[in-house]
């Protein structure tokens, strides 16, 4: 894992960055990329001080997991996981090598399968596909802390 932190001379033009990401091959790897995400998050928590509600560590790695899988499935080659903090918010970015955009289904209770992008838009608060030069880029953010003061269940710590 990789993270970067906004040295003093950064600071005043960037402010901190809390960023890591992680390149996986093949589908053993997603699992390694939902531990990337934990770890990631628990160390935002512990040496950063920014709170993470459970909801949101949850929603992070069900959402990497989609992303991933949905990168493995259809893309040749690797595909990349940048996690970063912005504004409250952890941005969860994918990259993979195929250009063509994800279909995006309308929610159907009876289809069975085909449910991560939807997954994805409804728990984020922001959804975007970008194509790239080479393949395209997927990118959500989940609040960090939908309750600071609390759990996931709004209960008081």
């Amino acid at each position: 894992m990789e993270q970067t932190a906004g040295g003093e001379d950064e600071q005043s033009l960037l402010g901190d960055v809390i960023a890591a990401s992680g390149a996986f091959e093949g589908s053993e790897d997603i699992a390694v990329a939902r531990d990337l995400a934990r770890t990631f998050l628990t160390d935002v928590q512990a040496v950063h001080g920014l709170p993470v509600s459970a909801r949101a560590m949850d929603m992070v790695q069900l959402v990497v997991s989609e992303l991933v899988t949905n990168a493995r499935k259809y893309a040749p080659g690797p595909c990349l996981l940048t996690l970063e903090i912005n504004g409250g918010a952890i941005e969860v970015t994918v990259w993979d090598s195929n250009p063509t955009p994800p279909a995006i289904l309308a929610p159907d209770p009876t289809r069975i399968g085909q449910h991560g992008l939807e997954i994805v838009m409804a728990v984020g608060q922001s959804f975007a596909i970008h194509r790239e030069p080479v393949g395209k880029r997927i990118t959500t953010a989940i609040v960090l802390a939908d309750d600071p003061g609390g759990d996931a269940a709004g209960r008081q710590l």
